[in-house]
């Protein structure tokens, strides 16, 4: 017989209803015996009592059967108790009956009762669902169709208890990524409003007009790399970012990537090395997104590093993936905020001060393309400088 159906709710029923009868059957056996050996008992008494009688009484005939009394009285006299009759049978029948239809219900219902316990146990779930508890957790016991029920009921109620803490916690972020943008976008325009007010007076010089111009223009890029930064986050999140993969050489990306940033290097007087233990690593990706992945650790490196005036980038292949490390030795960042730089908006500068931040999305954009890509990125800091890690999977 199939497993599945001798665990089965209705298969239980059906051994327990056969088990209820079969102890009907001999319980009730044991009651007609028992009643059975009391009626004989009973029975032997009685005739015992009626065949004294009677004795008694033929010794009274036998000496006056000369008054001619007849042979058939005495035979009558000596007959013994009468048989059960018809009707005694039927009552004993119908009360057979009865009582094996009390045993039977009371069987039954003893051998269910975790069922009835079980099911008002879930029900009392159902109820505490229904009016919104979703930490309810119902017991789950047995092995049948009912285990089945309160297994997917805690299923759904741990679902829906997600589905509402997302939307709850995705309120959040829409209220937080509000108040960070309209931080973050005011403070540059209010410069850009500022130095074009300045400009528009005419009693500055024009070298002076020039450079508040410059200025200006300065904060407009900052502000237009912002807005960029904030859409790609923004399509990222809903995942409408594809990848393009293609055959892309690891250590010829990091060169030229170092090629870019070497005005970056010059303006900071900074130093960087590059290392690799092989000339060459192939890996499929998406040459553009990873470029800009890295290019954002590169240029985190540069803001939070100048003061150590040296960046090293080093590419490792191993048996069965590439991890790429950029470490610079600028300001360590605490340990109880590693865990966070990697956040939205997060900065090491509480301040927010726009020297040294962007957007504040160069990092959340990188981990979210390193991520597409099926690899890793970690951060360590210490007095022996801060590495941002990179593993990625090899072909």
């Amino acid at each position: 017989m199939n497993q599945g159906v001798l665990k089965s709710f209705r298969f239980k029923i059906l051994l327990y209803s056969l088990l209820s009868m079969f102890l009907t059957f001999v319980t009730e056996g044991f009651l007609f015996l028992i009643g059975y050996f009391i009626y004989r008992i009973m029975n032997e008494e009685s005739t015992q009592r009626i065949q004294s009688n009677n004795s008694g009484y033929l010794n009274y005939i036998a000496g006056e059967n000369t008054y001619g009394i007849s042979n058939s009285y005495k035979e009558s006299s000596v007959t013994a108790a009468s048989p059960i009759d018809g009707g005694t049978l039927l009552l004993i029948l119908i009360g057979g009956i009865v009582i094996a239809f009390f045993l039977f219900t009371a069987y039954f219902l003893y051998f269910t009762k975790r069922f009835s316990t079980y099911m008002a146990h879930i029900k009392d779930g159902i109820t505490k669902l229904s009016v919104g508890n979703f930490d309810t957790k119902i017991e789950v016991k047995y092995d049948d169709e009912l285990t089945d029920i309160a297994k997917n009921l805690n299923k759904m109620a741990g679902d829906i208890k997600s589905v509402i803490e997302n939307e709850r916690k995705s309120e959040e972020k829409k209220n937080e990524l509000i108040t960070n943008v309209a931080h973050d976008l005011r403070t540059p325009l209010t410069s850009i409003i500022g130095y074009l007010d300045l400009v528009a007076r005419e009693d500055i010089t024009s070298e002076v007009q020039k450079k508040y111009i410059k200025i200006a223009y300065d904060k407009s890029k900052r502000l237009e790399k912002m807005i960029e930064d904030l859409f790609s986050y923004t399509k990222f999140e809903f995942g409408e970012v594809k990848l393009y993969e293609d055959s892309v050489d690891l250590v010829k990306m990091m060169e030229q990537l170092l090629d870019e940033f070497y005005p970056s290097f010059e303006e900071n007087s900074m130093e960087y090395a590059f290392r690799t233990n092989q000339p060459n690593v192939i890996i499929q990706a998406d040459g553009n997104m990873l470029a800009r992945a890295f290019a954002n650790l590169i240029g985190n490196a540069i803001k939070y590093g100048a003061s150590g005036k040296n960046i090293i980038l080093c590419v490792k292949k191993e048996i069965k993936s590439v991890s790429v490390s950029v470490i610079n030795y600028g300001q360590v960042i605490p340990e109880e905020e590693l865990s966070n730089v990697f956040d939205k908006f997060y900065r090491v500068d509480p301040s927010r001060s726009e020297e040294k931040g962007g957007s504040g999305l160069g990092l959340a954009i990188a981990k979210n393309i390193i991520e597409m890509h099926h690899g890793t990125i970690s951060v360590k800091s210490d007095l022996d400088g801060t590495e941002f890690k990179v593993v990625l999977p090899l072909l």
